[in-house]
């Protein structure tokens, strides 16, 4: 059996509730092994020479009330290999557990506490754990997916994974918060790239693009002006009047869409500052509003 060898941090979010796993790994798409969530139940990252069945085995243990210490009981009984394995997980109330079985090449090892279970194996250092450790309980200040990435890219700079950087992945869930009300609210992964972790901010950085919500503000008359010459440019009919309009809002609707941006509209004439300046950016003229 292929091991892999990672870091990872599971862990909740204390004021909502969601769930999520960051990991990275010299190891081909590490994301189709290692994480695994459910909303409202737990989270749980499972590594080393990874036992894929403790995925799905353990949310079901979590959602039947068994506590950390009883899923470990179990997974003991049943894996006569448990000595190679290495997992971590945290439960819906924030109850949480790390596991490294002694038989895992070192450095190997992990720490938990309240919302998070951190751990690798196959690292430069202890230092690497203490890293994703201190990053998650210190930057409060981010919000939840960006506190995930945030740790893992400390860990990543403390040394990581001692062979190198292949992939790495983030799953974050939540109560309604993923596309059409799913559960899985984002669910990223980089299979195989110089630098995965920076691969990995930068998807990030589109998901919240694409399926971020703000506020949208009133547009102004010369914001109206130059958003209908785009419209005209690209295609659309309508004049650049300065005045919303049924064409206006039929035209925009087919470009939001073409643009992947459906999602952050809400209905002209308005839009959030960040759809706004997408487009401002994008398609470019010689004269915009100000």
């Amino acid at each position: 059996m292929k091991r892999v060898s990672t870091f990872s941090l599971v862990a909740r979010d204390a004021d909502t509730g969601d769930l999520g796993i960051a990991v990275a790994s010299k190891f081909l798409a590490v994301g189709f092994v290692v994480p695994w969530a459910k909303a409202g139940v737990g989270a749980l990252a499972t590594q080393s020479y990874a036992n894929p069945d403790f995925g799905p085995r353990g949310l079901a243990l979590m959602e039947s009330g068994a506590g950390p210490e009883d899923i470990l009981a179990i997974f003991a009984r049943s894996d006569l290999e448990l000595s190679k394995r290495q997992f971590g997980y945290v439960l819906a109330d924030g109850q949480s557990l790390s596991y490294t079985g002694q038989d895992c090449h070192p450095w190997a090892g992990g720490k938990f506490g309240p919302n998070y279970a951190a751990q690798g194996n196959l690292l430069s250092g202890p230092e690497v754990v203490a890293a994703l450790e201190q990053a998650f309980l210190t930057r409060s200040d981010l919000a939840f997916p960006e506190r995930l990435l945030a740790a893992l890219t400390a860990a990543d700079q403390a040394g990581g994974d001692k062979r190198g950087r292949q992939s790495a992945a983030l799953l974050v869930v939540g109560e309604g918060k993923g596309y059409g009300g799913m559960e899985r609210w984002i669910d990223l992964r980089v299979d195989d790239h110089p630098t995965p972790l920076g691969e990995l901010q930068r998807l990030l950085g589109i998901h919240r693009l694409l399926f971020g919500a703000e506020p949208s503000r009133p547009l102004t008359s010369a914001e109206i002006t130059w958003l209908q010459t785009v419209l005209q440019q690209q295609g659309y009919p309508g004049e650049a009047s300065g005045q919303w309009n049924p064409a206006t809002e039929t035209a925009l609707l087919a470009l939001l869409g073409t643009e992947n941006l459906e999602e952050r509209y809400s209905g002209g004439p308005a839009l959030d500052e960040t759809t706004l300046a997408y487009l401002k950016d994008k398609f470019t003229l010689s004269r915009q509003p100000s």
